[in-house]
């Protein structure tokens, strides 16, 4: 079966187009996921993001054929829909500071990390900060709202006219969900929105076919199904849910690094260092910790160069470290100054201490979760070798690797495809130097809580 995938990060969108018989992916396009500036605030380009799509299901649909459509998008973002199924405001950045001048009315609404297992987080990454602010300063929004809609169903009701709330998007730390009792929260109320949220939705559901102005654009059979949708995070989880048994973590990396622990020790969530409840793709609730180590890497490696040998030898001799947080105000050091334990490193020694930083900060965040068994890193950083083993070496656990190109797409497809069996996580590379690597992580760590 070809299931062509919209997965929409915060900093790139992309099309995959895979294969399930074989779990492959027969092509993948991407495009930058532009911010607006506004008015009336940063707001996401979601008519590029359309064209792109569309443009995309035709020129896949010619070379390859489409049977089914999937969606997967990041979370901390639900779109407004006026009565007739469009826009009632454009779709909010969350990094946009506009609902920080509400945070006291807010908190004042928001139930407590014990209801929702969602933190308090700056910005819009609650998306419930979200949508207060918007229905406190948009004249005539709320009147015009219908429906409140999550992300990923924002893009598959477009494609079919069935608009949904689906579970992964609405337990990823939205102050919506009570993921204890599998309803909405206590703030749907307080907002005054119960009448305006979108029917519920699991991601494997079909939303529909697609509609017949959308098979005319593109060449699609008008019969074609679309799938709901599911979160980023949980379609990197989900083919690890089908197949694996025992306990075991999923590091989804991207502009986030998010440690999701299926099975883990019993432990007890830190809501101030970023330490949430997401909901999996089976519905079920999924200790977390992230931090954004995609937007780390892209701050920091204009400073770096490929590293030598010798580069390696001096930091793991003279300890150079780069300590957290780069990227303040979210992950397991959200107040903690950060930056290079020594200004006159190489660029090939900043290279490898950010690895090392970027394995290290995930290994803090699988702790805090209680994450056993063997770790499986999706994402751009599962080719970075430095840190794979670091991660080894600071968890002390094995680490396995995926190898799709597009870290989610794999997951998304499978909910277009119950029969698909996907291609296992294989076992990183032997460590080499593994001591010395554990005895830097333990300095590393020294010198973290020595300055917290």
């Amino acid at each position: 079966m070809h299931v062509a995938v919209l997965d929409i990060g915060k900093t790139n969108a992309k099309v995959a187009l895979v294969d399930t018989d074989t779990m492959s992916e027969l092509d993948v396009v991407t495009r930058p996921n532009t911010v607006r500036p506004g008015p009336p605030y940063p707001h996401f380009d979601v008519e590029g993001i359309w064209e792109f799509l569309l443009e995309s299901l035709s020129i896949f649909e010619a070379k390859h054929g489409i049977d089914r459509i999937s969606v997967t998008t990041h979370g901390a973002t639900f779109v407004l829909l006026d009565g007739v199924g469009k826009l009632a405001t454009p779709v909010m950045d969350y990094e946009f500071t506009g609902p920080e001048e509400l945070a006291h009315a807010y908190d004042a609404l928001r139930p407590n990390f014990s209801e929702t297992g969602s933190p308090r987080l700056p910005v819009g990454l609650n998306a419930g900060a979200q949508l207060h602010w918007l229905l406190k300063t948009q004249v005539g929004l709320r009147g015009r709202v219908r429906q409140v809609v999550s992300y990923p169903q924002y893009w598959s009701g477009r494609l079919t006219g069935h608009f949904t709330n689906e579970l992964t998007s609405l337990g990823c730390h939205t102050d919506l969900w009570n993921p204890h009792t599998a309803g909405f929260s206590t703030l749907v109320a307080a907002l005054g929105i119960e009448d305006k949220m979108a029917p519920l939705a699991l991601a494997g559901d079909i939303a529909g076919a697609i509609l017949p102005e959308i098979a005319e654009i593109t060449g699609l059979a008008e019969e074609t199904p679309v799938m709901s949708g599911i979160h980023d995070s949980n379609a990197s989880l989900l083919p690890h849910l089908r197949q694996m048994d025992g306990p075991f973590s999923v590091v989804s990396t991207g502009t986030w690094v998010v440690s999701m622990a299926v099975g883990g020790a019993p432990v007890v969530l830190d809501p101030f260092r970023d330490a949430l409840i997401n909901v999996n793709g089976l519905g079920n609730p999924t200790p977390s910790a992230r931090f954004m180590g995609g937007r780390e890497f892209e701050q920091m490696k204009r400073e770096i160069a490929a590293p030598t040998a010798e580069d390696v030898e001096r930091v793991l001799n003279e300890r150079h470290f780069l300590l957290p947080a780069v990227q303040t105000g979210s992950g397991p050091f959200p107040n903690r100054p950060g930056g290079w334990s020594n200004a006159s490193m190489t660029p090939g020694e900043k290279n490898v201490a950010l690895s090392w930083y970027l394995a290290l900060m995930t290994a803090e965040c699988l702790a805090m979760i209680g994450a056993r068994g063997p770790s499986i890193v999706e994402g751009p950083f599962a080719r970075n070798i430095d840190f794979i083993a670091m991660l080894e070496a600071a968890t002390d656990r094995p680490v396995q690797l995926s190898h799709s190109a597009t870290g989610t797409s794999i997951g998304a497809s499978l909910l277009a495809d119950c029969g698909a069996i996907p291609a296992p996580a294989t076992r990183a590379p032997e460590v080499y130097r593994l001591n010395e690597l554990k005895e830097y992580a333990q300095h590393w760590f020294g010198e973290v809580n020595t300055a917290a």
